[in-house]
């Protein structure tokens, strides 16, 4: 895919997301500032972050994760990640005493 278009497809997957963020409309009706502050952020931050990957691969990963990210937020009406979609051992050692038992018994297995 040519440079030109990539940049397109970044970039509407960017404003997909702002746009997201300015129509969100949460489960409960408390949290609608937190979680439309949290999606423009987490945003903002993970394509700045991103911003000089040249590997296309690496490309494709990222847009196919930020759209299911959308797609598993819409469908769950809350944008924050998912626990069961973080990979093994990626929790914070708080989260982690709490799963702990059912991760032991998942890598018995």
């Amino acid at each position: 895919m040519s440079l030109s278009n990539r940049r397109k497809e970044v970039l509407s997957l960017y404003k997909r997301l702002l746009r997201l963020s300015q129509n969100w409309i949460p489960k409960d009706a408390i949290n609608l500032c937190s979680d439309r502050l949290y999606i423009k952020n987490e945003a903002t931050s993970i394509f700045r972050q991103n911003r000089n990957l040249t590997d296309d691969t690496a490309i494709n990963d990222c847009i196919r994760e930020g759209e299911t990210r959308i797609d598993i937020a819409l469908h769950y009406r809350n944008p924050y990640p998912r626990p069961v979609n973080v990979p093994p051992r990626a929790m914070a050692q708080k989260h982690r005493k709490y799963q702990g038992v059912n991760q032991e018994t998942l890598n018995k297995d």
